[in-house]
């Protein structure tokens, strides 16, 4: 279990050094959690840690059920209570990812959700990234407002704060996160232009499908 903890420790901390380097976060904002398999364990980022000097052992292993730390010396993400909310909720996600991306964060706080415009963002959201009600960061009640934003859908935005991306791994999480705000960009790119054509849902059903089933490589088992 000590090899398999250390494991998914070092894909949170890759998949946050990606996050900075993708713009997606600046300093010590955003966070991220990530599912030990076949446990009630998760990986969490700390609170207030520079992502330059984030190491694997500054990690935070927590129970899903309680919160109460397991394993490492630094306090978890204040936005702990969200995490755990998504991944009780969705026995699918294995990784979750919270930014600040500006223009996803720009359009949650002119609560505009982003409508199913470009094929990518149809094939890892599965529709329109929806607004979480709006509450303050850390609560329970933040939380439960994500929960119900995402429904099974792979983003949502948070009211006045950034996003939240999911996926079966942080990896995908990442994934997510930046196709979100390239759809943001577009979107009000698009708006600026003109009036944008959306996808229909048959046809946002149909890539979603084909994502979740059979793109990429096989796995090796």
């Amino acid at each position: 279990m000590n090899e398999q903890i250390q494991r998914v420790r070092q894909e949170v901390l890759d998949a946050a050094k990606k996050m900075v380097k993708a713009g997606l976060v600046a300093s010590v904002w955003g966070n991220l959690s990530a599912r030990v398999a076949d446990s009630d364990l998760v990986v969490v980022t700390p609170s207030g840690v520079e992502y330059e000097t984030l190491t694997v052992n500054d990690l935070v292993v927590v129970r899903l059920d309680t919160g109460d730390v397991v394993e490492g010396s630094l306090k978890p993400t204040s936005e702990l209570n969200m995490h755990l909310a998504i991944l009780r909720a969705r026995p699918d996600v294995g990784g979750v990812m919270h930014t600040h991306s500006v223009y996803a964060s720009a359009c949650a706080v002119a609560r505009c959700s982003i409508p199913p415009l470009i094929e990518d963002m149809a094939q890892v959201v599965g529709g329109a990234v929806s607004v979480a009600r709006y509450a303050l960061p850390g609560t329970v009640e933040l939380g439960q407002h994500v929960v119900q934003a995402l429904g099974n859908k792979g983003a949502a935005l948070l009211a006045n704060h950034g996003v939240v991306g999911v996926g079966e791994t942080i990896s995908e999480a990442l994934r997510v996160c930046v196709i979100v705000e390239k759809a943001a960009q577009i979107f009000a790119l698009s708006k600026m232009i003109g009036s944008p054509v959306l996808l229909s849902q048959e046809d946002v059903d149909f890539l979603r499908h084909v994502y979740k089933t059979s793109y990429g490589q096989k796995k090796s088992t």
